[in-house]
């Protein structure tokens, strides 16, 4: 009975060991998980303060006309106008964009993880890192210096600025890409190694099918990098109050260049007794505009999760 005990008793202690943490250990656990959680408030701080900004600000802009209409013939203090005009010219830019980048970016992703050996790889990974940190006023110098050899030095039209844009999403796309494609696994490649498939056709059927969802969403992530970009644009593609649909021809206008333009204009003088003059219509438009293309963004990073938890690989 004694022995019985005595091995309860041991199996008691045992089990208190295990289970009980040291006093010393406790208080570090509980210090850092107020400092994991301090950090992350302090993170938060700027974050939710700028959202609340931008919506309590330009909310009370945004209304259908705003959305439809632009800025032509729109003059001082006149709140008639809208952004059409800049929404149009994003998406139209950001999609030219996006069709010269992807393919790009993919492709060169695909060399570097499936073919890319020795000093030509070693070249590739090096120059896409130093796009990588390219100041974007540079991207757009350079586009309207490559457009200039062409069209003249008054060559001012989308596709500037969708070559702009695309030198900043290429090393995007790649990096991003890159890492997707290394995290699908060898067995699959060798699975179809071996029963005779073509490198080529297993890149194509396998590879990129398992990682489809991963490179969806990084494509939608380097979109929502450079769609904010104002320098580059401000620099290539000009302003104009009108509305185009052509990049090829013609100045285009584009949300942050907006957003630029109409809150350098200040406050507007407005008359005594003047019924259509806003005095902060400017800046009204500007904090409108900017909500606007927040919008776009969080929508693009919605459509990045939903692209990636529709097609992620199935694991059950």
């Amino acid at each position: 009975m004694s022995a019985d005990t005595s091995t309860m008793d041991a199996t008691e202690r045992t089990r208190a060991l295990l289970t009980t943490a040291e006093p010393r250990r406790r208080r570090t656990d509980r210090i850092m998980a107020v400092l994991i959680w301090g950090a992350f408030l302090l993170a938060m701080v700027p974050l939710v303060s700028l959202l609340w900004t931008v919506l309590f600000t330009g909310a009370g802009r945004i209304s259908i006309d705003f959305l439809t209409f632009s800025m032509r013939g729109i003059f001082g203090g006149d709140p008639s106008g809208g952004i059409y005009h800049a929404v149009t010219g994003t998406l139209i830019i950001t999609g030219c964009a996006t069709l010269i980048s992807v393919p790009i970016g993919i492709l060169v992703a695909i060399y570097l993880v499936e073919y890319g050996r020795g000093p030509l790889a070693r070249a590739v990974t090096f120059f896409v890192d130093v796009m990588t940190g390219i100041p974007s006023i540079v991207a757009g110098l350079f586009a309207v210096a490559l457009f200039t050899i062409f069209f003249g030095p008054g060559a001012r039209f989308g596709l500037i600025g969708a070559v702009a844009l695309s030198v900043l999403m290429i090393p995007v796309v790649v990096r991003s890409c890159e890492e997707m494609l290394k995290l699908v696994p060898n067995e699959l490649r060798e699975a179809a190694y071996a029963l005779g498939v073509p490198k080529w056709l297993t890149i194509v059927r396998i590879v990129l099918r398992t990682a489809v969802a991963g490179l969806t969403t990084s494509v939608l992530l380097a979109v929502a990098r450079v769609i904010g970009e104002t320098a580059p644009l401000l620099v290539a593609v000009g302003v104009t109050d009108s509305i185009n649909f052509d990049p090829s021809e013609g100045r285009m206008m584009t949300l942050p260049v907006f957003i630029y333009r109409q809150y350098s204009q200040g406050l507007a003088t407005c008359r005594e007794g003047q019924a259509n003059c806003v005095a902060d219509i400017a800046l009204q438009n500007a904090w409108g505009a900017a909500l606007t293309l927040i919008a776009i963004v969080m929508l693009l990073n919605i459509a990045g999760r939903l692209v990636n938890r529709w097609f992620a690989p199935k694991t059950r």
